[in-house]
């Protein structure tokens, strides 16, 4: 169990740096293609689609981290009010009704899509577009199965509470 939880920590930990290491440059790019695009008349599609990328990495990314961090929003109207037990009792419930149903049937709705697409090398059907689009769709794959591994940890570590 401990090996499980420091792999699943060092793959949410990774996910959670990158995604805050990779906001400064995003707004740096955006900023960027803005003045280049609106003072000097010059557009560049890959720098676009970069920030495209990054958008995809910085939000996929960043839902495994918070979710395991349990960072995520709620609607504490109740949740605050509830002691450990039932606080557990709705995290629990969360985890297997929501968080599970969902992200397996993201995996399995989207795998073929994402094989397709990095079988044939999927790249950007614009002229001077970024040729890793299959990298881009491998971002739904690689954030549902982080959400299943967090949603497996949590239901185990709470299991041997």
């Amino acid at each position: 169990m401990i090996f499980f939880e420091k792999i699943i920590n060092s793959f949410v930990n990774f996910f959670g740096n990158m995604s805050s290491f990779l906001l400064f440059p995003m707004i740096l790019i955006t900023f960027f293609v803005a003045i280049t695009r609106y003072i000097f008349d010059f557009g560049s599609i890959a720098l676009q689609e970069l920030i495209i990328y990054l958008h995809a990495f910085v939000f996929l990314g960043g839902i495994i981290y918070i979710t395991h961090h349990n960072k995520n929003v709620r609607i504490d109207i109740f949740y605050n009010k509830f002691n450990k037990i039932k606080k557990n009792l709705v995290n629990t419930c969360g985890t297997l009704f929501f968080l599970l149903i969902t992200s397996t049937t993201i995996i399995l709705t989207s795998f073929d899509y994402v094989l397709q697409s990095v079988i044939l090398q999927e790249s950007s059907r614009e002229a001077g577009g970024l040729p890793f689009v299959y990298i881009l769709k491998s971002f739904i794959l690689i954030m549902a199965f982080g959400l299943l591994l967090h949603g497996l940890h949590f239901l185990l570590k709470n299991y041997k509470k």
